[in-house]
């Protein structure tokens, strides 16, 4: 989940996301494709304002 109000729009998370499952929406904040998601954390990890938070 990632929470747009903290959200920075940075994208580091779209570069280090592995499968490609995270992009932008109409906003600018990063949205999550749950379909491609392998739950690796590497995104919720690299997330510099702790806006990702995996299941």
């Amino acid at each position: 989940m990632i929470d747009k109000n903290k959200c920075i729009s940075c994208g580091t998370c779209v570069s280090i996301c592995p499968v490609g499952a995270i992009s932008f929406d109409k906003d600018y904040k990063a949205v999550i494709d749950k379909t491609k998601c392998i739950h690796c954390g590497a995104c919720e990890a690299s997330c510099p304002v702790g806006a990702i938070k995996l299941d």
